[in-house]
């Protein structure tokens, strides 16, 4: 981890925009439901390339819905692949993954309106629960045993044109799975209200080993964003693509390259509706 002040460095420099949007494509997440009554849907191809074990999501599916300001509730669903070190490959329904992320306090720019336009600082936590439906996929070495629990903490803040999405939490293991610390830092630039762009650090590292497993750890560094596709940017194009910055071996679980290519589709009441102030 010595080099990571350079990287930090990295992302302060690339990001010039008001605001830092984590979330698909991206690994780190943000402390932002979509709105009251607005759907999140997010159709994703993504894949992690390790040359001992690989796995895909084709597709996964990423349900979101804003209940109130402050709540999103997430159910996900992939359809998975994995690859192991025999090139032996399955295919099989993957973990569903249910959240509920609650933005807990939010800071308004002084003298504007208390709207989410107007944030410029806000944490919030996203508990989740990964379980295996059906159990026979983790049977067949497709998708990791469950259930799993994660816990984290999510921050975003802006200070005058630079603005940063962090994300700390702990993934809860079992007797075949080690817990793990999630942690990963999102910034970037939004050119218009129809392209963003941005740049990702993010680790995840075992904290205990299983058996005689090595102890894993994933330390990537990607660069993805959104494309609208049509006018009134309810439908985008997410793609992210990158890849370890650490040794690759065939055991440590670093991934050679990282990839997601999807659509998010927004839905909801119109914006002049939904944009309306947030009580306290």
């Amino acid at each position: 981890m010595r080099n990571l002040p350079r990287f930090l460095l990295l992302f302060v420099s690339a990001a010039v925009l008001a605001r830092a949007q984590g979330g698909p494509p991206f690994i780190t997440d943000d402390p932002a439901p979509p709105g009251n009554h607005h759907w999140e849907i997010n159709f994703g191809w993504i894949a992690n390339h390790n040359p001992g074990q690989s796995y895909y999501e084709i597709p996964d599916v990423d349900m979101n819905y804003g209940w109130g300001n402050r709540i999103q509730l997430k159910w996900e669903q992939p359809l998975a692949a994995g690859t192991n070190a025999d090139n032996s490959t399955g295919v099989g329904l993957g973990e569903s993954l249910l959240g509920i992320k609650f933005r807990a306090f939010q800071h308004y720019i002084p003298g504007k309106e208390k709207t989410d336009d107007n944030i410029n600082f806000s944490v919030g936590t996203y508990p989740q629960v990964s379980l295996n439906t059906p159990a026979g996929s983790a049977q067949r070495g497709i998708v990791e045993p469950g259930p799993q629990y994660y816990l984290p903490i999510e921050v975003t803040t802006q200070v005058g044109w630079l603005a940063l999405d962090g994300e700390v939490g702990r993934w809860i293991g079992n007797k075949n799975m080690p817990s793990q610390w999630g942690r990963g830092l999102i910034a970037g630039h939004a050119f218009n209200d129809r392209f963003e762009l941005y740049t990702e650090l993010y680790d995840l590292q075992a904290i205990n080993v299983i058996g005689d497993q090595p102890k894993q750890r994933s330390l990537t560094l990607d660069m993805g964003g959104r494309q609208s596709l049509d006018r009134t940017n309810h439908i985008r194009l997410l793609f992210m693509g990158g890849r370890a910055i650490q040794a690759v071996t065939r055991a440590n679980g670093e991934p050679s390259w990282i990839a997601y290519v999807g659509v998010q589709f927004l839905l909801g009441p119109k914006y002049e509706e939904a944009d309306t102030p947030i009580a306290k």
